[in-house]
């Protein structure tokens, strides 16, 4: 790792009115970002960094940064499934393959083997930031913790917490399973790592009955820690909901009754939320983590993103595997836009999202909902370093180079991001840095 580091090109923070740009530097020492700013290069000042040992990185024209992306809602053990059962609807979905796959991470070689593909395959993607639902193993989603720091992988790791019976007997005692939750909590904030912190994470309301969801969220509080959840994923999963807890009015309700619903409170999916919900999620500072390709693999729905932006609504994006079918954030962004998209196409009269705003809702975007905008999502100074070093153009590039372009030079970078947000993939993500430490480089 160099503790002294400078980039020298075009660098992009994505807002959410717009994509801005700089052609200029970035000075980052020990991981954190010093200095921002244009008119850094002449060769006197060039010496001087050179001599005070710093590495200057010079970009390409076809090469440009882009703060890391967050993936706010992933199932770390699901990943085995990925591309298997999307055929089903949720909750049979949930019986037939989840559960039963879930319940072999008791094995934690088997956990430590598939969490460690799981890792590298998101930081290759350019995910620098993940939110991970584990399993309802304790050692086994200690794995998942050891492998975000052997790759050093900024990550909110949850121990699931499931203690309503179901037929394939996922699920565990009450009592054993807040000890265990516990337990893990404890065990993460031991490492002592700036990057990984436990996250409370009970499953859903289906899963979970009031009393473990109380004792839960007591354990979030006395910890001071986020806690995950699902929520009006599917208009089936809410039908059930609302007949198990019959004095709440609404899904959202449910959650807030047991002290769930707040301002460190980040839910999974919101496809279906009636007014009154965004209204509490709004008042409640809570997130939702929008997850557009699982919602439509197992159609529970079209999320309206551009109605709970409107509404003050943090929204982050989500990959969901496997209910989702692809690890990739640059893949939930494009079809982020196409849902957006569609619900415009059938008269809802919400102008869609464009593609500033969906790569604003990958990078800074998730970082607020995860509550880490204050360290993440941008390059401000006092920030750390979480990156993806772009080129357009890089060996076996999706993407073919024909050197023409109807925009003037000053617009140019912002057309050649366009086409890495409509056509790019992994190949074009050359190298990822985590709070300064390279841990991706293909150049």
């Amino acid at each position: 790792m160099c503790d002294k580091l400078i980039f020298v090109g075009n660098i992009l923070n994505p807002t959410l009115d717009n994509v801005k740009c700089i052609n200029g530097y970035i000075v980052i020492e020990n991981g954190k970002i010093t200095s921002v700013g244009t008119n850094f290069v002449n060769e006197e000042n060039k010496q001087i960094f050179f001599k005070n040992g710093y590495t200057v990185k010079l970009l390409g024209r076809n090469q440009f940064l882009i703060p890391g992306f967050v993936d706010c809602h992933t199932h770390a053990p699901q990943f085995p499934n990925l591309g298997i059962g999307l055929d089903r609807p949720l909750l049979e979905w949930l019986d037939k393959y989840t559960f039963p796959l879930e319940s072999h991470y008791s094995d934690t070689k088997f956990a430590a083997h598939v969490y460690d593909q799981v890792v590298r395959r998101l930081i290759n993607n350019g995910t620098t930031t993940a939110c991970y639902f584990g399993s309802l193993h304790l050692e086994g989603t200690l794995e998942l913790v050891k492998c975000v720091i052997k790759h050093n992988q900024r990550a909110l790791v949850g121990k699931v917490s499931m203690n309503v019976k179901n037929d394939a007997g996922y699920y565990n005692d009450t009592r054993v399973e807040l000890e265990e939750v516990k337990t893990f909590v404890n065990k993460v904030l031991e490492y002592k790592n700036e990057l990984v912190e436990p996250v409370i994470t009970p499953r859903f309301a289906l899963s979970c009955d009031t009393e473990l969801m109380k004792q839960l969220s007591n354990i979030a509080k006395e910890n001071s820690i986020l806690i995950q959840s699902h929520i009006a994923e599917n208009k089936k999963e809410i039908e059930f909901v609302l007949n198990s807890f019959s004095e709440c009015s609404n899904y959202a309700d449910v959650y807030d009754r047991c002290g769930i619903f707040n301002n460190k409170c980040i839910m999974a999916h919101g496809v279906h939320l009636t007014d009154r919900e965004m209204s509490m999620f709004a008042r409640k500072g809570a997130s939702i983590a929008h997850c557009p390709a699982s919602n439509t693999r197992l159609r529970s729905g079209l999320c309206p993103v551009r109605k709970l932006l409107d509404s003050g609504i943090k929204v982050g994006l989500g990959t969901d595997v496997s209910g989702g079918d692809n690890a990739s954030i640059l893949d939930a962004l494009r079809r982020t836009m196409d849902v957006s998209e569609h619900l415009n196409l059938m008269g809802t009269k919400e102008s869609p999202l464009n593609w500033e705003e969906a790569l604003y809702l990958a990078t800074l975007g998730g970082a607020t909902a995860l509550h880490l905008n204050d360290k993440i999502g941008s390059f401000e100074v006092g920030k750390d370093f979480d990156a993806l070093l772009i080129d357009l153009y890089s060996k076996d590039s999706p993407i073919d180079k024909y050197d023409f372009s109807v925009a003037q030079e000053e617009e140019a970078i912002l057309e050649r991001v366009q086409r890495f947000v409509y056509m790019g993939d992994d190949r074009n993500i050359v190298q990822v840095y985590i709070k300064g430490k390279k841990v991706k480089d293909i150049l």
